[in-house]
């Protein structure tokens, strides 16, 4: 059978991170990963989760039926209630819950994006939502920048020459490589979308975990008081669990109206007895001292995986300390293959991603992201013993 699909499918591309999960499991259990994005299961609210989960059901059989496309209007009371201590006004009305925050990508690309269209972005950056945007045949243009966010002349050169349908950042934690754009960046950028009527996508799935207390990050949404410019969408995943798949956006008003209708044609609604059931995990359990902990704990296991690093030449191994998130972003040397130094790495038993994929354009294959929240602490020692030796051995068989 000769199958006629959609031109757009020659887009289509398959995760790096999924393919590299898939050796792993091939491997076995004995192989340490600090390759995917996953949170680490014993911090989960377990306890709390079921408990919240026997109140939807004591709730009655409504529980059970057809929610709104929009969502389940007291969890978008409580999100909006939590958001206001970003600095972010946003009324439940102007919320619409979604399966995980990559929804929200792919629903605003799927309003904005026709065939050609230029889409901003950092280089590097997340991953799957460049598969969402070129999916949607986008044209993926990479914005110059460095540690604190996107150079302003560069942005605007591009706003310029493009007029892209939107810019995409991920500017508090990001990933892959956990940096913080500056206030100064942050509110260049909403300036000059301003000047050039460009929306923009702000992606915060990391935000909440936050190492330094003292420090803070303003979105980027906070700063659009004309409410004009940004759309802003996080997720429950990495604070509570990923399996409920909740994320939420907000937005403009003509923007949030688009997504909903495009939302209802794609699943008609995300799960409603989920969305109960977060809304009493939130009402009833102190979700700030959960991610108090988490902060705390994620802290810790990044500060083993760093001690590891230091012991490393820095001409071997270059990164930055991160301030919160998931991941850490390391430069190996330049004479180094991330994908081909991989393969040696498994065979020590160990697996990270390499960075070369996370690029729009001119990747940089000696790249390379480690994630340190989803192995204990005992495991991110050994695992950090095997990579640094297999680091090492590389130089040498260079």
């Amino acid at each position: 059978m000769s199958y006629r699909f959609a031109d757009r499918t020659k887009m289509f591309k398959t995760s790096a991170i999924r393919e590299i999960g898939g050796i792993i499991q091939r491997k076995g259990s004995d192989v340490i990963s600090f390759a995917g994005g996953n949170p680490h299961e014993p911090y989960f609210p377990t306890a709390q989760i079921q408990q919240a989960f026997e109140k939807v059901f004591a709730s009655g059989n409504a529980s059970l039926q057809y929610g709104m496309t929009t969502g389940y209007m007291p969890l978008r009371g409580a999100i909006s209630e939590r958001v206001k201590s970003k600095g972010i006004q946003a009324k439940p009305e102007d919320i619409l819950l979604t399966t995980g925050s990559q929804q929200s990508i792919d629903l605003l690309s799927r309003v904005m994006l026709s065939p050609g269209d230029v889409v901003l972005t950092e280089n590097p950056t997340f991953l799957a939502a460049t598969q969402a945007f070129e999916s949607y045949e986008a044209k993926l243009v990479a914005v110059e920048g460095d540690k604190d966010g996107m150079y302003p002349e560069d942005l605007e050169q591009k706003l310029k020459q493009h007029q892209p349908k939107f810019v995409y950042v991920v500017p508090t934690f990001s990933n892959p490589d956990g940096k913080v754009w500056s206030e100064e960046r942050r509110a260049a950028l909403l300036e000059l979308a301003y000047k050039y009527d460009t929306l923009i996508l702000e992606d915060d799935p990391y935000g909440d975990i936050q190492f330094h207390e003292e420090e803070k990050y303003t979105p980027i949404a906070a700063m659009d008081e004309r409410k004009t410019q940004v759309v802003y969408t996080s997720s429950f995943s990495k604070t509570v669990v990923p399996s409920l798949r909740i994320g939420w956006v907000t937005g403009p008003e003509a923007v949030i109206k688009y997504m909903s209708q495009i939302k209802e044609a794609a699943d008609l609604m995300s799960s409603p007895l989920d969305q109960q059931a977060l809304y009493y995990l939130l009402r009833d359990m102190d979700l700030d001292a959960h991610i108090r902990m988490l902060s705390k704990n994620y802290y810790q296991h990044m500060s083993i995986m760093r001690d590891y690093l230091n012991t490393l030449d820095e001409n071997l191994v270059s990164w930055v300390e991160p301030k919160g998130g998931m991941f850490i972003w390391a430069k190996v040397h330049e004479s180094i293959n991330a994908t081909e130094l991989l393969k040696q790495v498994l065979e020590h038993g160990v697996a990270f991603i390499p960075g070369g994929p996370f690029f729009v354009e001119n990747p940089q294959e000696n790249t390379l992201r480690l994630n340190f929240t989803h192995p204990n602490p005992e495991k991110i020692k050994i695992g950090m013993e095997r990579l640094t030796a297999a680091f090492k051995q590389s130089v040498k068989l260079g």
